[in-house]
């Protein structure tokens, strides 16, 4: 199944954060706070949404930081995603 989504919205996936700290400590998965960098899995056509005209500035495997509580998990085929509008989206990580 393949999730397209609709306006100014997009769909990611959280990218696995690491178990320990710079200085080696080892953290147990209650201690982990829930990643805010995530990659772009699909992305909106954007147009006129809410009687303004959006242009996407994201794309299709770009990584992206994101607001902390924006958007709405789902699982699909055993897969967890977060479907969030772009205006949620903070920044695009660049390498």
């Amino acid at each position: 199944m393949k999730l397209r989504p609709l306006g100014d919205r997009v769909v990611i996936k959280l990218l696995e954060s690491e178990e320990t700290t710079k200085s080696g400590i080892v953290l147990p998965g209650s201690a982990k706070e829930k990643p805010q960098v995530a990659e772009v899995i699909a992305v909106g056509p954007g147009g006129n949404v809410d009687g303004k005209e959006i242009t996407m500035h994201v794309k299709v495997g770009d990584k992206v930081v994101y607001s902390q509580y924006a958007g709405t998990d789902i699982e699909l085929d055993d897969e967890e995603y977060i479907i969030v509008r772009q205006n949620d989206i903070l920044a695009v990580v660049e390498e």
